[in-house]
Parts: C-alpha cells; structure tokens; sequence
C-alpha cells in the first residue's frame, strides 16, 4: 500500500524535474501613506522619487490639488496641497525633458462647473507650476500618455466622464509634441475603436495601446492589444487577450516586458490579477501567494528595480503601497534536474 508521505515525495520529485510554477508575492510597505486614500491620482518617478498629484475622493466634492513624494514609499512628503492645475480625476502625467507633465483630467466631479481640461502644465520641483498653452487637441481624460521618439504623445480619451449620452466624445485621435506647447494631430482616427479608461506603454521600439473602454452612458470593457512605430499606422496584435476585459486599470515596463494590473470589468467587478507579456501576443499571469486586493485607479511605478502599486478603489479607498522585486534571472527557464 502506498503511504501519503511516499505519494508527497513522488510529487516533490516529478515537480524537481520538470521545474515548479513560480510564485513571486507582492510586500505590503505600509497600510496608510501619508496622504488621504484616494484613486485616480497621476503618476510619475522623477528625481529619485515616486510622486503622486491630485486624485478623487468623491463625485461630490472638490478634487484634491495635492503633491506628494517619496524615495522609499513608505515616508510620503507633502509637497504643495494646492497645485496650479484644478482637473485632477485621472489625468495625464508623464516625465519628459527633465520636467513633470500635467495634462488634461476632469474637473469638480459631478458638481456644477465639470468639464473636461485641455490645459497643460509642468514643473521641475512639483511646488511651481507653469502653465503651456492650450494643446491642440480637445479636452479630454483618461487618455493614454507616453514618451516616444522625443515627444510626448496623447492617445484617445473622453470629452465626458459621467454625463454623456453617447458615444459621441470617446475619441481615437493621436496627438505629438515636442515642446508641450505646439502639438501636431498625427491622425484623427487610428486603427483602435475610440475609447478611454485605456493604457499605454513603450516597448520594443512601438507604442502599445492596452484594453479600455468606456464608462458612461454603458460601461464598456475592452482587452484588445495594438501596437504603431509611428502613431499613424496601427497593428492589431491581439483581439483578445487572455487578461479579463478592463478600464481604470494600470499597465507599465518591467524587465523588457508589458505589465497589466488590476482595474474594473463586465458589471464593474474589481480585478486583482497580473499579466505581462514581451510581445504582446503571448500573455502570461503572475502567481502571487500575497498580494494587494482587487482595486482599480491605482497609481503604478516602476522604481528602485521594483514594481510599485499605490492607492486605488478597493471598496473603500486606500492608501497603501506594494512593491514587487523579480530577480533578472527570474523569466529564465528551469533547467531540470540531475536524475
């Protein structure tokens, strides 16, 4: 008769030959930040810092206008409570020429006076904020941002967060500049089907655009995958990827591949997985025995050789941070072992 313990060690010894699954769990570095939990806040890693800006608390009441940062995600310093910019329920942010770049965002949630912004503005210090000139393209949020090629570039987006009635405001349109202040319509309709709430990343010499979709007047989840060279000209890589339909979600660049995490989907259903990729059309979940809950709008980085995840709707807010370190070596594959 077969005992459990020999049964455990043929296990043991068929999983040392062929190579386990691996598993990589998430640290949790604080449960409260400095600052108030919140989502939809922008995003950046700028002079050896992770930085957050603004945010929502509530369709309510005022957005936040704050700055904060930190060098270890666990000590979070207040940098000004009251930025130039107003719009900041999920704007674009990115790093670029050595300056913080504040784009678009909604503005005064649910309250009179909302609108959508197309103000641009930028800072060295994140305390002085100066204003560009107004962008070419139409006021929007939740469009994708990136750095390519030398310029700054905005992808898609919503004219109208929570009140349209249509469709009518989602745009497909791509924008470049060079400066932040003169910017140039590459193309008013790319191959994508317009939409918002989506993400976008730099890889292997090509744009990325990642899912999305649309919040109002239906909800709307996408997980299609495409990818330009030159913002004009778009490849449908993959009409389905194996990740769950998804907006509000964060996607970024680690050890040369495509990170997707978290965000909302079908009936607003939080999501808590991670999926990366290196070409877009092989996807590959992350195992993790200890991770953050299933949230969306949170702020992801990529900083001090980590992941970083921070904040978000997890039913309530929050203000936690995680971070995730993967060894150089981890994507290699398992040698078997000596018979």
């Amino acid at each position: 008769m077969r005992t459990f313990a020999s049964v455990g060690l043929l296990i043991l010894a068929i999983s040392s030959a062929f190579g386990q699954e691996k598993v990589a769990d998430w640290v949790k570095v604080t449960d409260r930040a400095g600052w108030k939990p919140r989502d939809s806040q922008g995003e950046v890693v700028y002079k050896d810092k992770m930085w957050i800006f603004g945010g929502w608390f509530d369709s309510f009441q005022f957005a936040p206008r704050d700055v904060w940062s930190s060098s270890d995600g666990r000590n979070w310093e207040l940098v000004t409570s009251t930025a130039g910019w107003k719009s900041s329920d999920i704007p674009m942010t990115v790093v670029f020429k050595d300056k913080m770049w504040f784009m678009g965002g909604w503005y005064n949630g649910r309250l009179p006076g909302h609108m959508a912004s197309r103000e641009v503005w930028w800072s060295t210090d994140g305390i002085q904020w100066e204003q560009a000139k107004g962008a070419g393209w139409s006021p929007r949020m939740g469009a994708g941002v990136v750095v390519f090629k030398d310029k700054m570039w905005i992808l898609g987006g919503t004219e109208d967060y929570l009140f349209a009635k249509d469709d009518k405001r989602l745009s497909s349109d791509v924008w470049c500049s060079s400066n932040g202040q003169e910017w140039t319509r590459v193309t008013g309709s790319a191959g994508w089907s317009p939409r918002a709430l989506h993400q976008a990343v730099v890889l292997d010499g090509k744009m990325w655009v990642l899912g999305g979709g649309n919040y109002q007047p239906t909800l709307q989840v996408l997980n299609d995958v495409w990818c330009s060279e030159d913002g004009m000209n778009w490849t449908r890589v993959l009409e389905k990827a194996p990740w769950q339909p998804r907006i509000w979600f964060s996607a970024v660049v680690y050890r040369d591949r495509m990170w997707v995490l978290g965000g909302s989907t079908h009936g607003n259903k939080l999501i808590v997985d991670v999926w990366y990729s290196k070409d877009g059309k092989k996807w590959l979940g992350l195992k993790s025995r200890v991770a953050w809950s299933a949230r969306h709008e949170h702020s992801a980085f990529v900083f001090q050789d980590k992941i970083w995840v921070a904040g978000g709707h997890a039913r309530p807010l929050n203000s936690e941070v995680w971070s995730l370190h993967l060894p150089a070596d981890w994507f290699d594959e398992p040698k078997p072992a000596d018979p």
